[in-house]
């Protein structure tokens, strides 16, 4: 069953203080260099549609923001791009931003042959952007600035880039600059982990287009984990639709301990001379090599749906006056009884087993993958996206279904 790592990519509101909703506040400072301030450089706002331009002296200000935290995202031709966390309390906020020169310039970019690139950048696309309706109307305009590794012996295909990705998202009218940290796939454990910073911006379009937009920005965001989120935050998870149930994990009583399947796996990897392991002809038995990579394989745990529904109240708890936490053994189902999976979604590799009895509805599994409390806001945001792991529709639905997290739907379902 594939498993992805999708990254809530702002954290919103960490101030402890009390004031008015309508208090905001900004921030301000200097984009420079070595040797000064750096006009004309692009400052925008991690997962917002929110930006400004350095002035001639490289001053800028973005105005009318929330107290939380923000992620400033920059970008100057000539220069790496530059990310930078910033958190407002109870007052503006200035920093300056240091930026370093990109000794690589475009004219000298080579990229190294590789039969397999192609396939890779496939692999990378499909896992990165998504195979939904609406992915498949997205395009990477610059896939060249993309560097490409697959590590043969570890199944891990990793893609890196120094510059911003460009992704025109055709179906919900958004082009993005998007400054991707990390990205990789294993092909073993079909797990996908990816980090980044998104900016938004609107594609021009006509009346009739925009429309279009919105109705399918409406789709995008309802039962979605932003849409999960904020709702639990407000108290409103079940008037919005969603369900929330336990997966009982247990041992996979097929599966050896991982510590001795690790130890066979060294032992056959290695070649020692005395270790009694079997050997063909002077070489490790293939059968026996596939016996321990099949147990690797396999999955630690075995699912069972519990029947009694997890009740929010017992789940949520204050952390402070702007973030919300909730803490979990297992992981937790959470169905959204607004929307029925999608054919296209059934034919995939997401897709959850469900008793016979359970409706049809989007499902969702979160997996809690450290020992912390999830910390989340009020905009449906994760304090750390590395505290969750999705299955399901939330790992079925990626970058081409991603709308801001300051996004407001226009009708309630």
């Amino acid at each position: 069953m594939i498993k992805s790592a999708i990254l809530s990519l702002l954290f919103l509101l960490l101030g402890c203080n009390v004031f008015s909703q309508n208090t905001t506040f900004s921030i301000s400072g200097k984009v420079k260099d070595n040797k000064g301030g750096l006009p004309g450089a692009g400052v925008y706002l991690s997962g917002y549609k929110i930006a400004t331009v350095a002035d001639n002296d490289g001053k800028f200000q973005l105005p009318n923001l929330k107290p939380g935290s923000y992620d400033l995202l920059v970008q100057m031709v000539g220069y790496l791009p530059y990310s930078k966390s910033v958190i407002i309390s109870d007052k503006s906020v200035q920093v300056d931003l240091l930026l370093k020169e990109n000794t690589v310039q475009l004219n000298e970019v080579t990229i190294r042959a590789d039969p397999n690139r192609a396939k890779y950048i496939k692999q990378f696309t499909e896992y990165f952007i998504g195979t939904t309706p609406n992915s498949k109307q997205c395009k990477i305009l610059n896939p060249q600035v993309l560097n490409v590794d697959f590590d043969v012996t570890k199944s891990l295909l990793t893609v890196k880039t120094t510059e911003f990705l460009i992704v025109e998202n055709k179906a919900l009218g958004y082009r993005l600059k998007y400054m991707l940290d990390y990205f990789e796939y294993n092909s073993r454990t079909h797990i996908i982990y990816f980090s980044g910073h998104p900016f938004f911006e609107e594609l021009k379009a006509s009346n009739a287009k925009k429309k279009k937009y919105i109705e399918a920005r409406e789709t995008a965001y309802y039962g979605s984990s932003q849409h999960f989120f904020r709702s639990l935050y407000e108290n409103r998870s079940k008037e919005e639709g969603f369900l929330i149930n336990k997966i009982i994990k247990t041992p996979n009583p097929n599966r050896y301990p991982e510590s001795i399947i690790n130890e066979n796996l060294i032992k056959i990897k290695t070649l020692p001379e005395k270790t009694g392991i079997r050997k063909v002809a002077g070489k490790i038995d293939p059968g026996l090599l596939e016996f321990w990579t099949k147990q690797k394989e396999m999955p630690r745990f075995i699912d069972k749906f519990s029947r009694a529904e997890v009740n929010p109240d017992t789940l949520v708890h204050d952390y402070n006056n702007n973030l919300k936490w909730i803490n979990y053994t297992d992981a937790l189902c959470i169905q959204y009884t607004k929307e029925k999976e999608s054919l296209a979604y059934s034919q995939t590799g997401f897709w959850i087993y469900r008793p016979l009895d359970v409706p049809e509805n989007e499902i969702s599994i979160a997996n809690h993958t450290t020992q912390d409390p999830i910390r989340f806001y009020a905009n449906g945001g994760i304090y750390d996206s590395r505290s969750m792991l999705y299955e399901g529709y939330w790992a079925y639905e990626k970058v081409g279904d991603m709308v801001p997290m300051d996004y407001i739907p226009l009708i309630r379902k």
